[in-house]
């Protein structure tokens, strides 16, 4: 695998040291297709594909190089609507083929678009290993908690008792979490944002994108159609100061519209506790978010707090960056040590085996 010398500004670094970077200078609608955009009026997905088109002249790479890979839904017209290459594939195995892409091509930046029923129901066993290889690609997972494309049956995000045309006396199913699925398969990068704030999340997205192995973004995502104001506790004007807990890496996890409330742990039990912060005894009290830690325990904790799908409390930014070797790295070493140790080999007398027979 080669490297390039990579201007320093750019994006082009860690996780895209080997794609081969431009000195063309990029803009938003260089990234545009010529595709008609058609997701229903109002679809967070607008602001989503805006944001990406927005950042990725960022990146400093040429658009051969860059490769957008979906599954099915809604959120999978994505590579439509990008001038690089992409590919609708099928359902849930998105990772699998960016797999595939990200081991063999060390010169492709590779995302993954996704939906909450793509990626964590058919798809959830590809998501989960993908995640625990360290593949060098970029995941977001647009969740609308709700089946889109296939006209509003209940996901595996929908709350407990959802009410859709799946479920008409209500959801029984527990709703996954995939914030705290991630990192329970020991992602390496982990973040929540929200599709309506632009500024929040085009910084995720530059993060992740930098990050070198797998970095999974939850995005919270309104389907107007089937799940319209399911976000409503971290959007409305009058809850979500209360509602959406704002990480940052060494700062002491406080929010409210005057810092007021704060997050602390419970010496019992371990767990998170919402706090009012009136002194700087209380300041003392409140946890550090520390993203970069080996154990994930903490940044765990902080998902569950909406565990069960509740958005009364939410955390929103990077909940996991670590380091750790990659997937594709470690196979193409082994590559190059087998074929240092043994010469380049033949595919056919491999594939032939030792032993061999003629069939008349």
């Amino acid at each position: 695998m080669t490297s390039v010398d990579l201007p320093t500004p750019s994006l082009a670094r860690d996780g895209l040291a080997s794609v081969p970077t431009t000195d063309e200078t990029q803009k938003r609608k260089d990234f545009a297709s010529d595709q008609e955009v058609r997701w229903c009026p109002g679809c967070g997905d607008y602001v989503v594909l805006a944001a990406v088109q927005g950042f990725l002249p960022e990146l400093g790479l040429k658009r051969e190089n860059i490769v957008f890979v979906s599954g099915i839904g809604c959120s999978s017209r994505f590579p439509y609507y990008l001038d690089t290459y992409g590919m609708h594939s099928i359902h849930g195995r998105a990772p699998a083929i960016a797999t595939g892409l990200a081991t063999t091509r060390s010169d492709l930046s590779v995302w993954v678009v996704t939906g909450d029923g793509d990626a964590l129901s058919i798809g959830g066993n590809h998501l989960v290993h993908a995640l625990r290889r360290n593949v060098n690609m970029t995941i977001l997972l647009f969740n609308n908690r709700i089946y889109g494309l296939t006209k509003g049956q209940y996901s595996p995000t929908s709350e407990l008792g959802k009410v859709t045309k799946s479920t008409p006396h209500g959801s029984l199913d527990t709703p996954f979490n995939p914030v705290s699925i991630a990192l329970g398969a020991e992602a390496t990068f982990v973040a929540r944002t929200i599709d309506s704030d632009r500024s929040h999340l085009t910084t995720v997205l530059r993060e992740a994108a930098a990050h070198r192995g797998t970095s999974l973004v939850e995005i919270y995502q309104n389907c107007p159609i089937f799940n319209d104001n399911a976000f409503d506790a971290i959007k409305d004007p009058e809850t979500k100061d209360r509602a959406v807990i704002p990480l940052e890496h060494g700062e002491p996890v406080r929010f409210g519209s005057n810092d007021e409330y704060g997050l602390v742990r419970d010496g019992a039990t371990g767990s998170l506790d919402v706090i009012d912060v009136a002194d700087e005894t209380d300041v003392d009290r409140l946890i550090i978010h520390d993203a970069h830690a080996d154990d994930p325990s903490l940044a765990f904790a902080l998902s569950r707090l909406t565990d069960a799908g509740r958005l009364d409390r939410a955390p929103v930014g990077i909940f996991r960056q670590v380091e750790r070797p990659t997937y594709d790295d470690l196979a193409r070493e082994q590559v190059h040590a087998a074929t240092e140790m043994n010469g380049a080999g033949d595919l056919q007398t491999l594939i032939n085996g030792p032993d061999t027979w003629k069939v008349s």
